[in-house]
């Protein structure tokens, strides 16, 4: 059975709001088991306090959302969709903190092979949607990942997203049902090509 994680940092609800639908999509594949889990913020008490409603958004996620315990339970996985709002035109620290910490895992090859796909959501129209994207993706591509993007693979694509992983323009405060829909098929996308490929290894075909 896949096991895929949808592991994503927010900060006002909007990328967990895509996080859900990546994750619903997912669902929507037999036999696939998904995990739906956050990251905590790094920034301090003092900031997150200064900052009008950021503690009640927080301990609203902190209801809804259990917390990785641990880099090494990534290679529990057989996929891993990451996600993160941008920081001028990258992932947020929060994301880029937990990939730093994989250097274990690469250097034993724990995460090769396993399917890799990202999410992010961004303030304005021209943000940094695709270079955040790319930015969750450089990293998979050294840990040996195979990425799997959302692609034009279905018609809601034109309606929303990006072709290189779900994306919105959340700047008015919310996230468009055309971009969740986007989410919903790239997570079922995942979850279909990464039940191909763990049904590949499970026969280790003889030459």
């Amino acid at each position: 059975m896949p096991k895929v994680l949808v592991l994503f940092y927010s900060r006002t609800g909007n990328t967990a709001r895509l996080a859900d639908a990546l994750a619903e999509g997912a669902r929507s594949v037999r036999f696939t088991e998904v995990d739906l889990r956050r990251l905590d913020d790094l920034a301090p008490p003092s900031a997150i306090e200064s900052v009008p409603g950021w503690q009640e958004s927080r301990d609203q996620l902190a209801q809804k959302y259990r917390t990785l315990e641990s880099v090494e339970q990534l290679a529990e996985y057989d996929a891993l969709v990451l996600g993160a709002p941008t920081r001028y035109g990258v992932m947020a620290a929060e994301l880029k903190f937990l990939l730093d910490q994989t250097g274990p895992l690469w250097n034993r090859g724990a995460l090769v092979d396993k399917v890799g796909s990202a999410f992010t959501s961004v303030a304005t129209g021209h943000g940094g949607h695709e270079t955040t994207l790319w930015s969750i993706m450089t990293p998979m591509a050294n840990l040996g990942l195979i990425i799997v993007p959302p692609g034009y693979t279905d018609a809601v694509m034109f309606a929303g997203g990006s072709p290189y992983g779900a994306t919105s323009t959340t700047g008015g405060g919310s996230v468009a049902e055309g971009d969740l829909a986007a989410a919903r098929h790239q997570g079922k996308r995942v979850a279909t090509v990464t039940g191909m490929i763990t049904h590949a290894k499970s026969h280790h075909h003889q030459h």
